[in-house]
C-alpha cells in the first residue's frame, strides 16, 4: 500500500498563546503599580490612568474606522499602552497634555507604521519623551508623599546630593517623589514575578540591566548603598520591566537579549553618571529600540542540522 508523507506548512512549533492572553498578563503585572500610585498619590492616579487607556483605546478605533482597518482593540494592546503612559506621567499632569502623548503613542507611532507588531519603538516611550520635552514644567512637576522623608521634598532621589542619606526602605516601598509607577519598586518587583512565572517575558533583559546598572555604580562609587539606591531611583525598574520586554522592540534571541540589557545599562548609567540630565532610561531605550533589528541578526541561532558549506578547493589543485 502506498503511503504518502504530509509536511505541513511553517511555523512547525505552534503555542496556545495569543496577542490578547499575553497583553491581559501585562495588564495583570501593571495592577500593582496602579494600586501603588493611588495609595501613595491620591486617587487622581486613577483618574490620569483611566483617562489614558480610553483616549488610546479611542484613537485605535477612530483611526482603524477612518482608515476602513480591521479594529484590533480586543487584542488590549492600547490598554497596555494606555497604562504603562500613565505611569510614566506625575499625579498632576495636565489632561489635554496627556492626551497628545497618547495621541503621538497610538497613531503616530504604532498605526501610521502598520499597526501592532510593525513600530519602529514602543509606543509609550515615544509618547513619554515627547511629553516630556514638549511640557518638561509639568512632567517635573513632582508631588510628594505626606511621608516622604525631608531629604526628598525638594528633589527625586536622583537629584539628591549625597544618595548614603536616603533609606532604601523607602526608596523600595516608594516613599517619594515621581511619576506613577516609577516611585514603589515592591510592586514592580510583583509585576516582574508574575510575567517571569507565567513566561510571559524572560528575566534575561531585566536581569542584565538592573544587574549591569548595579555594577557600574558599584565600580564608580565603591559603595553597595550608593549602588543600590541608583537601581531604586528613578524609571530603571519600571523600564527595565515594562519598557525595555516589549516583544516588538526587543531582541528575539537568549544573546541578543543579553546584549540588549548589558546596553541599555551602558548608556543609562553614561547619561545618569556623565551627563547633566538625571535620568536616562527613555533615551536609552529609545536609542537601543533602533539597534534591535541588528542585534536580531548578528545573534540569529544556527538552524537545527545546519552544515557550512564546505570551502572551494584553491585554484590550481
Amino acid at each position: 500500500m502506498d503511503t504518502k508523507l504530509i509536511v505541513s506548512a511553517s511555523p512547525h512549533l505552534r503555542s496556545e498563546e495569543t496577542t490578547t492572553g499575553l497583553m491581559a498578563n501585562v495588564i495583570v503585572a501593571l495592577t500593582p503599580c496602579v494600586v501603588a500610585s493611588a495609595i501613595i498619590f491620591g486617587l487622581r492616579a486613577l483618574l490620569v490612568t483611566a483617562v489614558s487607556v480610553v483616549a488610546c483605546v479611542a484613537f485605535e478605533w477612530l483611526y482603524c474606522k477612518l482608515m476602513k482597518r480591521a479594529n484590533p482593540i480586543s487584542d488590549l494592546s492600547a490598554v497596555v499602552t494606555g497604562i504603562i503612559l500613565a505611569m510614566n506621567v506625575p499625579v498632576g499632569m495636565p489632561i489635554g497634555e496627556l492626551l497628545i502623548g497618547d495621541f503621538v503613542a497610538i497613531i503616530v507611532v504604532k498605526q501610521l507604521f502598520g499597526g501592532i507588531g510593525m513600530n519602529f519603538a514602543n509606543p509609550a516611550l515615544v509618547g513619554r519623551i515627547v511629553l516630556f520635552v514638549s511640557f518638561a514644567g509639568a512632567m517635573n512637576n513632582w508631588v510628594f508623599p505626606d511621608a516622604a522623608v525631608d531629604q526628598l521634598s525638594s528633589a527625586t532621589p536622583l537629584a539628591v546630593a549625597d544618595p548614603n542619606k536616603l533609606s532604601l526602605l523607602d526608596l523600595f516601598m516608594g516613599v517619594h517623589g515621581g511619576v506613577l509607577g516609577e516611585t514603589c519598586a515592591l510592586a514592580i518587583v510583583l509585576g516582574l514575578i508574575y510575567l517571569v512565572v507565567t513566561k510571559t517575558i524572560s528575566i534575561a533583559i531585566p536581569a542584565a540591566y538592573v544587574g549591569s546598572m548595579f555594577v557600574f555604580y558599584l565600580i564608580a562609587t565603591h559603595s553597595v548603598h550608593a549602588a543600590l539606591v541608583a537601581v531604586l531611583s528613578g524609571g530603571l525598574l519600571f523600564g527595565a520591566v515594562f519598557m525595555a520586554t516589549d516583544y516588538v522592540t526587543s531582541p528575539f534571541t537568549l544573546k541578543g537579549k543579553l546584549i540588549y540589557g548589558v546596553a541599555l545599562g551602558v548608556i543609562t548609567f553614561a547619561i545618569r553618571y556623565w551627563g547633566s540630565y538625571t535620568e536616562g532610561v527613555s533615551f536609552a531605550l529609545l536609542f537601543m529600540n533602533l539597534w534591535v533589528p541588528y542585534i536580531n541578526d548578528l545573534t540569529r541561532q544556527t538552524p537545527y542540522g545546519y552544515l557550512k558549506p564546505a570551502k572551494k578547493e584553491a585554484a590550481g589543485k
